[in-house]
């Protein structure tokens, strides 16, 4: 990207997790620095690697899979239960055979795998589908749901088992996990993007109130959840804890690392 172009294109994910990220970006300072669009965060990842976007909102695996450089200083993490990436099974865990995952973030299915193996000794074989949990587990033992539509969930009200992968990770590791980072192809402009991105976030880290109050009924959750969601579940800031969790998960998913864990922070 030359600084004769005109400005940046950033792809965001379109997931609650996300909205206070591009606050600025939406609302604020920075809502004349990008070119801005939303998509799920496996598209998301697909349009960075086929140049459609500059820089994206891109799940970890994707970035250690094509290489990508990090933007540094926010994302999307966790340390503890992260309330929506859900894993449920209708049989005892060490029986799961087939996982219904849905689709769209590869990291979230890496993860899976990775508890899965480690806690329960299985290595399910993964089969697509849309997140809609019952048609999910009327043909596989296990479900894994992300995003949105498990927050929509309430699962201690559902007959199944459940699994919160954030808090398996902490359980795991006692680290923080990494699930998305704004990245782009090597060469991108780190020092003006980090600026923007930083930017966005700190100008909807100091709204949260009203990011709640206009997204909570749109995506079908309370109040309530939302704002407990993006204010004790969800965490934005990576730092030397969140560059050790982000190694941590790329061995334990053999990913290939290259530099990625160098340009965290």
């Amino acid at each position: 990207m030359s600084d004769k172009r005109p400005i940046p294109r950033v792809g965001a994910v379109s997931y609650l997790n996300t909205v206070p990220l591009v606050w600025g970006m939406l609302h604020g300072p920075e809502r004349e620095a990008v070119d801005l669009s939303f998509s799920i965060p496996s598209l998301c990842a697909q349009r960075v690697e086929e140049g459609i976007i500059d820089v994206g909102l891109v799940p970890v695996a994707e970035i250690a899979r094509q290489a990508l450089e990090i933007v540094p200083g926010v994302g999307i993490t966790c340390r503890g239960a992260v309330r929506s990436i859900l894993l449920f099974s209708r049989v005892p865990w060490p029986r799961v055979r087939i996982l219904a995952a849905d689709a769209s973030s590869r990291t979230s299915v890496q993860l899976a795998r990775v508890i899965l193996q480690e806690r329960f000794g299985v290595a399910p074989g993964i089969t697509p589908q849309e997140p809609v949990l019952n048609e999910m587990l009327a043909r596989s033992d296990a479900a894994l749901v992300i995003g949105d539509p498990a927050l929509r969930l309430q699962p201690d009200k559902l007959p199944y088992e459940c699994l919160d992968l954030g808090a398996e990770w902490l359980a795991l590791t006692g680290l923080p996990m990494v699930f998305a980072a704004w990245a782009g192809k090597p060469g991108i402009p780190l020092a003006a993007l980090e600026q923007i991105t930083c930017g966005s976030y700190l100008f909807g880290k100091g709204r949260i109130e009203d990011i709640v109050e206009q997204e909570h009924a749109a995506r079908g959750i309370t109040a309530e959840l939302a704002e407990r969601y993006l204010s004790h579940h969800i965490r934005f800031e990576l730092g030397a804890d969140e560059q050790k969790g982000l190694e941590a998960f790329l061995e334990l998913a053999d990913l290939p690392r290259r530099s990625v864990v160098q340009s965290v922070v």
